[in-house]
């Protein structure tokens, strides 16, 4: 309930700055194109074009994540939250089919110029602009801080680089009425390739939450603090989440616990922890895997320390857990985590086992190899 309630607050709030955005726009390009039409000002109308073209890319928001806000399904058990990746997509091509378009029509007028006329009121115009996207750019950038959108913060960023491009505009046209010199088609080209520049990297950040990366830090050591609170957990490790839309993650992970601890103790722990990671972050734990520690027995713990000490000096190992000894197999289990600049996995984890087996003789060495994937 907290969550469908936390999910329609931040869908309220992305509407509401859509909404504004959009009048905002709509009236700043209307003028803009007017102004710029009438004293033959080809930045200036061009700058209305991006300004239309923002007026999309809030319809786009909104639409997106009405639909992202929509309730699991059977086709979609896990919700529909990747959706406002998409509709990223959708505004980088509505961005970059702007930018294309900008920069055609201003080499053209580089070829064949038209002088512009500005007057009073083009001034006005753009200086009104220039403040509005200011006030804009924060306003929305601000909003999705609050609502965890990167759609918004990237609208708001863009608001207040358009208050730059009009600020180009603005000086263009001062150049223009001091020194009798027409630099409007360089600006509206400059203004051009920035504009395809936000489109593309509109893409890649959209491309790079699809791909799946590297989980925010913040996440994994909440997650890890919330855990390693309970006294019965040694330590949490293997710490995967993956992102099902903005701010919505299922996780797993492996917490360590004494080999004394019973499987109904285990059971309510695991369940206990499940709840608590829920409801402080919002985050599904869908699976909490056990590793046993050798507890009871004092030469065990200090072989724990020795070959630990032993295989964290070696290049790349970043971690090792998971550790266990069992005397009856004479067998030493454990995992160690990996960084990605190891090129051969295997020939480490081989020379780990030897380096092991001639300190400890008499044990068979078994390494599980786990990647880089969190910070924990």
């Amino acid at each position: 309930m907290a969550d469908q309630a936390k999910t329609f607050s931040r869908e309220k709030i992305i509407v509401r700055t859509g909404v504004i955005g959009i009048a905002a726009n709509v009236l700043l390009a209307s003028f803009k194109a007017l102004v710029g039409i009438t004293v033959h000002s080809t930045a200036m109308v061009l700058d209305a074009v991006n300004n239309f073209s923002d007026v999309l890319s809030s319809v786009v928001t909104i639409i997106g994540t009405k639909i992202a806000s929509k309730k699991p399904d059977k086709q979609h058990p896990l919700g529909h939250g990747r959706f406002e990746y998409l509709a990223q997509m959708i505004i980088a091509a509505l961005i970059i089919y702007a930018g294309i378009t900008a920069l055609w029509e201003s080499v053209k007028k580089i070829i064949s110029p038209v002088e512009a006329q500005h007057s009073a009121i083009s001034f006005a115009v753009i200086s009104v602009a220039i403040v509005v996207k200011i006030f804009l750019g924060l306003y929305v950038r601000k909003q999705g801080k609050i609502a965890k959108s990167d759609l918004l913060i990237s609208s708001g960023k863009d608001a207040l680089f358009d208050a730059v491009l009009s600020a180009a505009v603005l000086i263009s046209a001062i150049i223009l009425l001091l020194f009798n010199f027409n630099i409007e088609a360089y600006v509206s080209v400059i203004i051009s390739i920035f504009i395809l520049k936000a489109g593309f990297e509109i893409i890649i950040e959209a491309v790079d939450d699809m791909l799946g990366h590297r989980v925010e830090t913040e996440y994994t050591k909440k997650v890890k603090e919330i855990v390693i609170s309970f006294p019965e957990v040694h330590g949490a490790y293997d710490i995967v989440l993956h992102n099902y839309g903005p701010d919505r993650y299922l996780g797993s992970l492996h917490i360590e616990v004494d080999d004394t601890l019973t499987a109904d103790k285990i059971d309510a722990l695991t369940r206990s922890i499940g709840e608590k990671v829920y409801n402080d972050t919002g985050i599904i734990l869908t699976a909490v895997g056990i590793y046993s520690r050798n507890s009871s027995n004092e030469k065990l713990m200090k072989m724990r320390n020795d070959i630990t000490e032993l295989v964290v000096d070696h290049k790349h190992i970043l971690q090792l857990h998971g550790f266990y000894v069992d005397e009856k197999k004479k067998r030493i289990t454990f995992d160690v985590v990996v960084d990605f600049d190891e090129q051969d996995r295997e020939g480490l984890i081989a020379h780990i086992v030897g380096d092991v087996k001639k300190a400890i003789p008499g044990y068979d060495v078994v390494v599980a190899i786990d990647s880089d994937i969190s910070d924990q």
